[in-house]
């Protein structure tokens, strides 16, 4: 059984978001919470909360326990990216993108 949380339209560029997904995937969901929670990047703080959104899920959706739950996927899509226009020199203007995210964490109990 499985239990599974997204996070979309996240304002955090893909790449900067899977920097940190790559270092809690496969884990046991105590240590990810402990990893999460001294990663200095922007992006650990809403990675957290879509990990304890999908413990949440797996605990009161799917009555599974919370102590064998292990991350099976984590992954980081792209979403739609806002286009914004910044002022240059000689009345020109250049392309700023804003990237989106779309975050998604599988929680699954393990076996054995």
């Amino acid at each position: 059984m499985d239990a599974k949380a997204v996070a979309r339209f996240v304002r955090i560029a893909p790449r900067k978001a899977r920097q940190v997904v790559d270092l809690i995937r496969g884990k046991q969901v105590s240590d990810a919470q402990t990893i999460l929670k001294f990663t200095p990047r922007f992006s650990a703080e809403i990675i957290g909360k879509v990990l304890n959104s999908a413990i949440a899920n797996a605990e009161n959706n799917f009555k599974l326990n919370r102590d064998r739950l292990v991350i099976s996927e984590a992954y980081v899509d792209q979403g739609p990216t806002l286009k914004r226009f910044m002022p240059r020199a000689q009345g020109r203007a250049s392309m700023i993108h804003k990237r989106t995210s779309h975050i998604t964490i599988v929680v699954a109990e393990k076996e054995g």
